[in-house]
């Protein structure tokens, strides 16, 4: 006999065994007992949900000649037929290869005629959004109107491609996806009721439920996979994580430590012991963007973490740890730099290449210009002037995540860390920006002109950055070949202001507000005397 996989077999016999989705089962249920069954249908969530399941569970309630509390009976000559994919009364259609107008005729051909045997005929249309134009304007009046005998349901993944006529005519149901525990109790059920007890860790199972990503069909799929490949042997979480190309949340730890660290070298090595070992680098960074996830909700819910977070003891405590040294704002730049690199590796044949470049720039913040890397950049410097000031005063840090000081990542409170620049600030350069107006008044013309309207800021490095808008003053610094020149003579002008060496960077913005949105305005922090010409 023929191996049927595990989705297949394990496939809800009753409503009962349905999970996730008990909203919908009562009123499916309600609708048979009480006798109120309507004519169409729309079952629409994310693949795996039970959308086919419920389909076929209702198609068999309908027709059962003796149903226990609305479900099918199982024993009665129709439950068996249509289980057995030999019923008449149930026709399944997969529009992605049946979407013409040829193939809905077929059917408004069919429902003419009433069935041989049992109450309905019932018609499941698969992946519905793939039906053409054409095929939904040819659906249209019978679904609205079909013979009494006749119930049609439509399932899809993409709901929003499914066209407004349709939806009005059609009882709407949304599945959920199924959580973590939800998954695994299934599994646990529907294998204890097989008689199969298969020898596997819990921690392996629940690492599967956790990878189904709330399908209850991958999460079939992926243990089949694992006890295949693995037949005959006890299951463990080392062995799931082989198949599945998956990376343990230890290497996650020492990941994270070595970006607080700004460990550009150590992120570099565990990476390389990743690639390996063999392990999936696009799943790599879905798991390290959901571990990175899981720290943020440490750090925001307090006690209550354990809660709202599927993880072991071991690994919440080791969280617990590191949300102490992590600032919440960092945290949330990390997550949305690899959020943005799940995006661009996807269809990339440089994956590697492409983790390593979202890695330096978590190191090394000074790289990134937008808003929420403002406060990694105060920190990143003020941790490089206390190395220079050796035995000085430590600079004040913005206040850790562990001590109850969360940061916020709204407008006032980057007002509020702006506050603590200066100290970060090397002390030419805040001698330049206080007197400005001066210096600018000192030099030749164009540049004295072009630099009125410029806007101050911070660099890499500490160097003084000059921001200018497009157009005449951006490119009397930028556009070669004078622009060159041009900016030699203005950090030779700086340096002998300030009585030593001034490095600068030029850059380009097109309006006002963008500065606004991506730069610290050193003069909003710094004394800036008024020049009179």
């Amino acid at each position: 006999m023929s191996y049927t996989a595990m989705y297949r077999r394990f496939r809800p016999s009753r409503f009962e065994e349905v999970k996730g989705q008990e909203a919908i089962v009562t009123t499916l249920k309600n609708q048979i007992k009480a006798d109120r069954i309507g004519h169409a249908y729309l079952f629409c969530g994310t693949r795996g949900t039970g959308k086919t399941s419920i389909a076929k569970l209702f198609a068999k309630s309908v027709n059962c000649e003796h149903p226990v509390d609305g479900s099918p009976c199982m024993e009665c000559p129709s439950c068996r037929a249509i289980a057995a994919g030999a019923s008449m009364n149930v026709v399944e259609i997969d529009a992605a290869s049946n979407n013409g107008v040829d193939n809905i005729r077929e059917i408004i051909d069919e429902v003419s005629y009433s069935p041989t045997e049992g109450r309905f005929r019932v018609y499941i249309i698969d992946e519905a959004h793939m039906l053409s134009p054409g095929a939904f304007n040819a659906l249209l009046k019978t679904l609205e109107e079909p013979p009494s005998y006749v119930i049609f349901i439509l399932a899809t993944t993409e709901v929003n491609r499914i066209p407004v006529t349709i939806l009005s005519r059609c009882q709407r149901y949304d599945f959920k996806r199924l959580t973590v525990e939800q998954i695994e109790e299934r599994m646990r059920e529907a294998l204890a009721e097989a008689g199969e007890t298969p020898d596997i860790e819990d921690r392996a199972l629940r690492f599967i439920a956790r990878a189904a990503d709330g399908a209850m069909r991958d999460a079939w799929s992926l243990l089949d996979q694992c006890m295949a490949f693995h037949f005959g042997k006890r299951l463990t979480y080392d062995l799931v994580l082989d198949v599945l190309g998956a990376v343990d949340t230890e290497v996650f730890s020492r990941l994270l430590r070595s970006i607080l660290d700004r460990d550009v070298t150590g992120c570099i090595r565990i990476l390389e012991e990743i690639v390996m070992l063999g392990r999936d680098l696009g799943q790599f960074v879905t798991d390290f963007t959901w571990y990175l996830r899981s720290l943020l909700l440490v750090q925001t819910s307090g006690e209550d973490s354990r809660e709202v977070i599927d993880i072991s003891g071991e690994n919440l405590t080791r969280l617990e740890e590191e949300a102490k040294l992590a600032q919440t704002d960092a945290v949330m730049r990390y997550i949305r730099n690899f959020s943005e690199l799940s995006g661009q590796i996807r269809f990339s044949g440089q994956k590697r290449i492409l983790i390593e470049m979202t890695l330096i720039r978590l190191c090394r913040p000074q790289m990134e210009t937008k808003t929420d890397a403002l406060l990694d950049r105060i920190r990143s410097l003020e941790q490089t002037v206390e190395k220079l000031q050796s035995g000085a005063i430590a600079v004040t840090a913005a206040p850790a995540a562990g001590s109850g000081g969360t940061v916020s990542q709204t407008e006032q409170a980057d007002r509020d860390a702006v506050r603590q620049l200066p100290a970060a600030v090397p002390e030419d350069v805040k001698r330049i920006v206080s007197n400005w107006p001066a210096i600018v008044n000192g030099a030749a013309q164009p540049m004295k002109s072009y630099l009125k309207g410029a806007k101050l800021s911070l660099g890499g490095d500490g160097k003084l950055l000059v921001v200018l808008e497009d157009g005449l003053p951006a490119d009397y610094f930028l556009k070669e070949p004078i622009g060159t020149a041009n900016r030699e003579a203005l950090e030779i002008m700086l340096s002998n202001y300030a009585g030593k060496k001034v490095e600068t960077e030029i850059r380009s913005i097109r309006s006002k507000d963008e500065f606004a949105d991506s730069y610290v305005d050193l003069s909003q922090v710094i004394h800036m005397d008024i020049e009179e010409e």
